[in-house]
């Protein structure tokens, strides 16, 4: 967890790989969705443009299909989920019979925050992130553009919707003995290694 520019999906990612377990993003899986949809897809970008969260229903259900995959038996990590309490509700019900769910929560200062958010750049042909010190995809060589939901202003309303919508699972999960709370800003390796370890000292060491 953490607000936007945290770096969840860089963290996520590199956990993933690290533990060959599935990354499931909700954004990644919404937009292949959007992809095949139109209206689907008319109706998301208006919502993401803006900043504001996709409606809980479409993004449980999403999560819902996902993790009744078989690949997803050996662990997995979740990207961009939950971001309501109506979702972290519904996690709860979907992971009854697994393994403890280990709650990171990335803390970086609001200026940080902006900084990061207004020097993202995404590839405009397959999607990976970057920073504006790239010129081009690292994995595909593609150009990198501006995430349309990285302009300031939509930033600033992200940010806000975070605050209220999102910052309260926070504090559904802090009262766990799983959850855990990481200094995210600090270089990429030192947030990964503190990661590692606090999922270490829920899980043990595997």
């Amino acid at each position: 967890m953490g607000p936007p520019g945290a770096g969840k999906g860089t963290q996520a990612d590199r956990f993933a790989r690290s533990r060959q377990v599935p990354r499931i993003s909700t954004g990644d899986v919404l937009r292949q969705a959007r992809g095949q949809d139109a209206e689907l897809d008319r109706q998301a970008r208006a919502t993401m443009d803006a900043g504001r969260l996709v409606d809980d229903d479409l993004v449980i259900g999403i999560v819902r299909k996902r993790l009744a995959e078989p690949d997803v038996k050996v662990g997995f990590v979740l990207d961009g989920f939950p971001r309501t309490l109506n979702q972290a509700e519904a996690l709860d019900h979907l992971l009854d019979d697994r393994q403890p769910l280990v709650v990171v929560d990335i803390e970086v200062p609001e200026e940080t925050l902006l900084e990061r958010l207004r020097t993202r750049r995404v590839c405009a042909k397959c999607g990976t992130p970057a920073t504006a010190v790239l010129l081009v995809c690292s994995a595909c060589g593609g150009p990198l553009v501006p995430r349309s939901d990285d302009d300031l202003r939509v930033v600033q309303e992200r940010l806000k919707v975070y605050e209220r919508e999102s910052a309260p699972i926070v504090e559904f999960y802090r009262r766990r003995p799983s959850f855990r709370s990481v200094d995210g800003d600090q270089l990429q390796e030192s947030v990964a290694a503190d990661i590692s370890s606090a999922v270490a000292s829920v899980l043990g060491a595997r």
